[in-house]
């Protein structure tokens, strides 16, 4: 859902920025009126991964509860840090503008993990295996999977 204003010069996305795509139309909205899109989304706004939508437009998959999403979405949009560990799929993920955020770095293997991430960080992993339940419960609601779609 849009809203634009009645002089047509800004169009703001009102609902599901990122999950429905209004962040993205908006800006084509915009760009077809000579307006300017005002998009707000936290992630959108400094520039950095919005974990909800991380590799969609690659047929990532999210695997995470809901509580997990939202607890490392305001992690990686507070600057706290952030390992994206990807042991497998594309790695042309990053679309986002300007380089990854300082905040995040990457790994290849989940047991390159500084230990200190246990208790102040997240952890952003892409994996084909199955997730063990103990890591599960070492990163509790900083935990966020994503699954590359199958070759």
């Amino acid at each position: 859902m849009l809203a634009i204003d009645n002089a047509g010069r800004f169009v703001v996305p009102v609902l599901s920025g990122h999950i429905d795509g209004a962040n993205a139309l908006a800006a084509r909205v915009a760009d077809l009126l000579g307006a300017t899109a005002v998009i707000t989304t936290a992630s959108d706004v400094r520039g950095t991964i919005a974990v909800n939508i991380l590799g969609r437009e690659l047929g990532w998959r999210v695997e995470a509860p809901k509580i997990n999403l939202t607890r490392v979405a305001a992690r990686v949009v507070d600057g706290e840090p952030i390992a994206f560990v990807q042991e497998a799929g594309s790695k042309d993920w990053w679309t986002g503008p300007g380089p990854l955020p300082e905040n995040t770095w990457l790994l290849d293997r989940i047991e390159d993990l500084d230990p200190d991430l246990d208790s102040r960080g997240a952890v952003l992993l892409m994996a084909r295996r199955e997730i063990p339940a103990d890591l599960w419960r070492r990163f509790k609601g900083r935990l966020v999977v994503y699954r590359p779609p199958e070759d």
